[in-house]
């Protein structure tokens, strides 16, 4: 009877269905297949090589990458701050963190993520920046912007 059983957890973890918990139990919503810190973040249009870095994110530290801003609008991009032509408006940019994992050592991932163009951190928050623009010719790894 347990095989089964064992095999039907088996499956659902492997399709996605069932989600991976943070070092606190903490349990994050998922959002068109994208872990989300609240029901506010849209993830609808993340562009496939988004989804690309996220994926080998939460493969790599067996933990969900936490996208805390995903797609904005212009207005909401506005709202928040955000730069006048930021990819988050292009579904090509993220805010992410991993729980129990320190910017540092994401940063030092997203870095050899051949699919992440730019990292951006922001002192005092728990996420990084990343987004899927094309590297510079020649540019040995991506974009860093202050902060980080």
């Amino acid at each position: 009877m347990r095989s089964p059983v064992f095999a039907m957890f088996g499956a659902l973890f492997l399709s996605g269905c069932v989600g991976l918990t943070s070092l606190n139990s903490v349990r994050y919503e998922t959002k068109y297949g994208v872990y989300v810190e609240t029901s506010a973040v849209s993830t609808a249009c993340l562009t496939p090589r988004v989804r690309l870095a996220l994926k080998a994110t939460e493969r790599k530290f067996n933990q969900p990458a936490v996208v805390t801003s995903g797609y904005r609008s212009p207005w909401r991009n506005g709202s928040v701050g955000g730069a006048r032509k930021s990819l988050h408006m292009k579904c090509q940019a993220v805010d992410v963190f991993v729980p129990g994992v320190s910017k540092a050592r994401l940063i030092k991932f997203m870095r050899r993520q051949s699919v992440v163009g730019g990292i951006g951190c922001y002192p005092g928050r728990k996420f990084i920046h990343i987004d899927v623009r094309k590297r510079p010719a020649g540019a040995a790894g991506p974009l860093m912007f202050s902060g980080c």
